[in-house]
């Protein structure tokens, strides 16, 4: 967030302070204060004296560091009831059905109002730093200008990117290289902290290994990363091995689209010598539980990920803003994967907790995912006046099964108050913001 736009100081008090992040403490009556969208001190009431700036009282709330979605699609927002598309027996086909003719038939505006609803949503679950993922074939050019728009109306951090793809030819492909290329250097030179970017990629089949090698070239020219689907269905796995000859992940090495800057989201179904390659390259990997699930392609195994050192975080890829929903499925999918009840709960929670904040951080710049001096002032307030202990040694049971239960009352990024007592505090009409979006959704609609 520039200088300039940085908000007055901001005092949070008489809540449940549960600070998460490499020290997590439980602080009952604690405050936090935030200056220059940072957190300058955590400690009891009576520490802090002589406040003059916004007060906001916590008394029967939780104070938690805002939440990261690590792999969204905006542009799903559209999809919601959408009951045009052909039932569908395999991925492929969901593909082809559904979102590859909704993507298709995008408008700019489209694009612009699909993540304003998407981002308003995230605002009301307590999520604050989201990275997204877009395609919009028939509206390319200017589609990031329009997404960068929205973030900076509602208030969050955005991580942005276009999937590049050829599986509508090499013109739009052309387009895709240049508005991934233009936006990283537009995020570069603007150098804030609330807009980002990736280089993104569709996926192993739907690229050509002449376009791989040209987003490589220009990955490495602008010393970026990127964000691709990885084996997300068999069949990923399937069409590299038949048309390249090895593996995806040994694919996406050869073209050096692998690093500590990068992202692969899903890798359900690769073997233990990827997952060492994901690993040792240092690449993060982002598990979305619920959107696999729905889709039939399997449960990532991200207890035998994590065991291999691999960084794991959680993504929605957009089936909710619910992060703490997203847990709690990715639990029990790990539980029914192992056909284990007691296993996974440490590396769930981790994925969101400690995953997320780190895979944030190499983006952002920014000490995300803790409210400690120094971190940003990214703060979510629930409603939860716990009716049994809570205390630092069962926070993350809290989490799972009571936190998540209750709803955001107040969303903070950077020390601006986005939304308080469930009201937004924007300078944005939710419900001309809704009308409009449906009148865009069913024209869209129309056009598949």
């Amino acid at each position: 967030m520039k200088a300039d736009l940085m908000p007055k100081p901001l005092l949070i008090e008489n809540g449940t302070v549960l600070t998460l992040g490499k020290t997590s403490k439980v602080l009952p009556g604690y405050s936090v204060l935030i200056v220059d969208g940072l957190v300058a001190k955590v400690a009891p009431k009576a520490a802090i004296r002589n406040f003059r700036g916004k007060r906001i009282d916590a008394t029967g709330k939780v104070v938690l560091p805002g939440f990261i979605n690590a792999h969204t699609h905006f542009y799903s927002s559209f999809a919601r009831g959408l009951t045009k598309a052909k039932p569908s027996r395999d991925f492929n086909a969901v593909l082809k059905n559904l979102w590859w003719r909704l993507d298709s038939a995008l408008t700019t505006e489209d694009c612009y109002a699909s993540a304003l609803v998407a981002l308003l949503g995230s605002i009301r679950h307590g999520t604050t730093t989201l990275i997204d993922h877009h395609a919009s074939p028939k509206a390319v050019p200017g589609s990031l200008l329009a997404i960068e728009r929205a973030v900076r109306q509602t208030g969050l951090r955005a991580c942005l990117c276009y999937e590049l793809s050829d599986r509508d030819g090499a013109r739009i492909a052309g387009e895709g290289l240049a508005e991934n290329a233009g936006f990283i250097r537009r995020c570069q030179q603007q150098g804030d902290s609330q807009v980002k970017a990736l280089f993104g990629l569709h996926a192993s089949f739907t690229l050509s290994a002449a376009t791989l090698e040209r987003a490589s070239a220009i990955g490495r020219e602008l010393r970026t990363g990127f964000h691709i689907h990885v084996a997300e269905a068999q069949s990923d796995q399937d069409w590299t091995l038949r048309h390249c000859g090895r593996r995806v992940v040994d694919r996406l090495k050869q073209f050096e689209i692998l690093g500590a800057r990068s992202i692969a989201a899903h890798c359900i179904h690769v073997n233990r010598r990827e997952m060492d390659l994901l690993a040792g390259t240092k690449t993060a990997v982002v598990h979305n539980p619920q959107s696999n699930m729905n889709n039939a392609v399997g449960v990532a195994n991200v207890i035998e990920l994590v065991q291999r050192g691999a960084l794991v975080g959680l993504g929605t890829d957009a089936m909710t803003t619910n992060m703490l929903e997203e847990l709690r499925v990715a639990l029990w999918g790990q539980h029914l994967r192992s056909e284990n009840p007691s296993v996974g709960f440490r590396e769930t929670t981790s994925a969101l907790l400690a995953g997320n904040p780190k895979i944030a951080e190499r983006i952002f710049g920014l000490r995300l995912g803790e409210i400690a001096e120094g971190g940003a002032g990214d703060i979510a307030i629930f409603d939860y006046d716990s009716p049994t202990p809570l205390e630092s040694g069962n926070v993350l049971g809290h989490l799972v099964f009571g936190i998540s239960q209750t709803e955001a009352d107040t969303t903070i990024v950077g020390g601006r108050v986005l939304m308080e007592n469930r009201k937004l505090a924007l300078d944005l009409d939710e419900a001309r913001i809704n009308a409009r979006a449906r009148e865009l959704a069913a024209a869209l609609w129309k056009r598949i």
